[in-house]
């Protein structure tokens, strides 16, 4: 583990604030306080009002947006946060550790999706596609490195030209995966014996590096800084414990809340998910002996999509797995999902309401008192975890969303068109500039962007050329390469920046499709 002599201090920021003046009486405010109410200002908060969670909300009040989600991962992990960092048998070890103040947890929490682009989690691959093989960017895209070049580098929003200025805790906290994805730290926490999650090389695409990281090599000095003080209390590739707060945070909301919403809109029905659970319940010594490949082969029918499950933890996550745990966990969840609530379809009448709202109460209530502090982790989990029983419902919670809403047909129609959508609209803008006639006339926003990534990429080429790699792996070399980078990294940038609509709005106009110029969202 690298020590430092003198820590720096967790609270101190990047830059001299004592001429800075603003709409906030921020130095008469604990310093992660102001944090938190730079992260609520930015317009990159507001955005996520109209960010997909996993499919469009269109403005129904039925659906989270990644606002929503954002404000109730935000109350879970203020929530656990204060728990952890007040109770006797956890207070001295959360120390030791370097702390859980509850408004840098409740800060990251806000913050952790600010990176997210339009349409998601698909926008997201689609992005990571277009930057590695179109761009040659080695870092691709990915929405938590995103969400810590906003709050480092590209929203101008803040005190300061570059960044909103947070302290290192808030900055830390951010880094759900405190890693590039090939270059730093080293050894890159892809080749430790058992990685961290979200660490490990893809399978299907070797050589790419990790599948999850939290920085972009042109943040790698950011990243470096702001774990720091950190240096001596945790490993190099280890959460702060506020980042796991807040990943832990993120998982408990996610598994309850994406499950109530497409509850009321009807899309998970009561007969599919009883037939897979109780069929497994039924039957699970019988599907324990199946061979593998029959179980792959056969996964349509009854149970084996969730023995499949059940052998994937084992093999995946041994240091917690166990087959009692997720019998019981299924059987709960049986219980108090199908039973319950999916027993009774959702028509918006008060009773309905009230049953969507106690599954949600309950189930928050367990999963949050099953938190855990561990001195010594699994490389697999952070400093905060769950207790085996409530880490294995929150498996089965979310292998209920992925089989029977991410996995259907209709809405991977509905994604193929998005997808189409963002790879349209980065045709769309690269075309425009490379466009010299319409130089002067640019996006101001999107001129800005590739004047940034310019500055970013040629400083790199100066002073640190090993980070500047192509997506083969090769050193890139010269003026026009650097700024076909730059340009790529802008129009990433510029894209992800977009809402679900402000997408979709600006790919009908720069197509022509829309009839009057000022009739769409300013994006421009």
């Amino acid at each position: 583990m690298v020590s430092v002599v003198t820590p720096p201090d967790p609270r101190a920021r990047r830059r001299d604030e004592a001429a800075e003046s603003g709409g906030f009486a921020e130095l008469q405010s604990s310093p992660f306080r102001v944090d938190r109410d730079r992260l609520v200002a930015s317009p990159f908060f507001a955005r996520l009002s109209g960010v997909t969670q996993v499919v469009s909300a269109g403005g129904s009040a039925l659906l989270h947006n990644r606002l929503t989600h954002s404000l109730k991962v935000a109350q879970v992990a203020r929530s656990i946060a204060e728990r952890i960092s007040s109770a006797e048998d956890t207070r001295a070890l959360v120390a030791k550790l370097g702390g859980c103040d509850p408004d840098v947890a409740e800060a990251a929490a806000l913050g952790h999706d600010l990176g997210h682009p339009p349409f998601g989690h698909l926008g997201e691959q689609v992005l990571d596609r277009i930057a590695r093989h179109r761009y040659g960017l080695a870092d691709g895209f990915e929405g938590n490195a995103q969400t810590f070049r906003i709050v480092t580098t590209t929203e101008v929003g803040g005190p300061v030209p570059r960044g909103l200025n947070l302290t290192a805790a808030v900055r830390a906290s951010l880094l759900k995966y405190p890693w590039a994805r090939l270059h730093r730290p080293r050894p890159h926490p892809s080749a430790l014996p058992v990685p961290p999650r979200g660490a490990a090389e893809p399978p299907q695409a070797p050589g790419s590096g990790s599948a999850k990281f939290s920085a972009y090599s042109t943040e790698l000095d950011e990243l470096e800084a702001c774990r720091a003080p950190f240096a001596d209390r945790i490993e190099y590739w280890q959460q702060t414990v506020e980042a796991s707060v807040m990943d832990l945070a993120d998982d408990i909301a996610y598994a309850i809340h994406d499950l109530q919403d497409f509850h009321r809109i009807g899309v998970l029905q009561h007969a599919a998910v009883a037939t897979e659970l109780g069929h497994w319940l039924s039957r699970s010594s019988e599907l324990a002996v199946l061979p593998e490949a029959e179980l792959v082969e056969t996964h349509r029918k009854p149970g084996r999509s969730l023995e499949h499950l059940r052998r994937r933890l084992h093999a995946k996550d041994s240091w917690i797995a166990d087959a009692g745990a997720f019998a019981d966990a299924v059987a709960r969840v049986r219980a108090e999902l199908v039973d319950e609530l999916l027993g009774i379809p959702f028509d918006g009448s008060v009773e309905a309401e009230q049953a969507t709202a106690r599954f949600s109460a309950r189930w928050t209530a367990r999963l949050a008192d099953g938190v855990v502090v561990t001195p010594s982790p699994s490389p697999r989990t952070g400093h905060v975890t769950l207790a085996p029983a409530q880490w294995h419902e929150v498996q089965v919670l979310k292998f209920v969303h992925k089989r029977f809403v991410l996995q259907r047909p209709d809405l991977a129609l509905h994604q193929r068109g998005q997808a189409s959508l963002i790879v349209t609209l980065v045709d769309a803008l690269d075309a425009w500039l490379t466009d010299r006639e319409e130089a002067s006339r640019l996006p101001r926003r999107l001129h800005d962007l590739v004047e940034l990534a310019q500055a970013e990429y040629g400083e790199l080429a100066d002073d640190a050329p090993e980070l500047l790699v192509g997506a083969t792996g090769e050193p890139v070399r010269g003026a026009d390469a650097v700024r076909a980078l730059a340009r790529g990294r802008a129009v990433i940038d510029f894209v992800a920046s977009l809402t679900d609509q402000q997408a979709a709005a600006m790919l009908d106009a720069i197509s022509g499709r829309s009839a009057q110029p000022w009739a769409e969202p300013s994006v421009l």
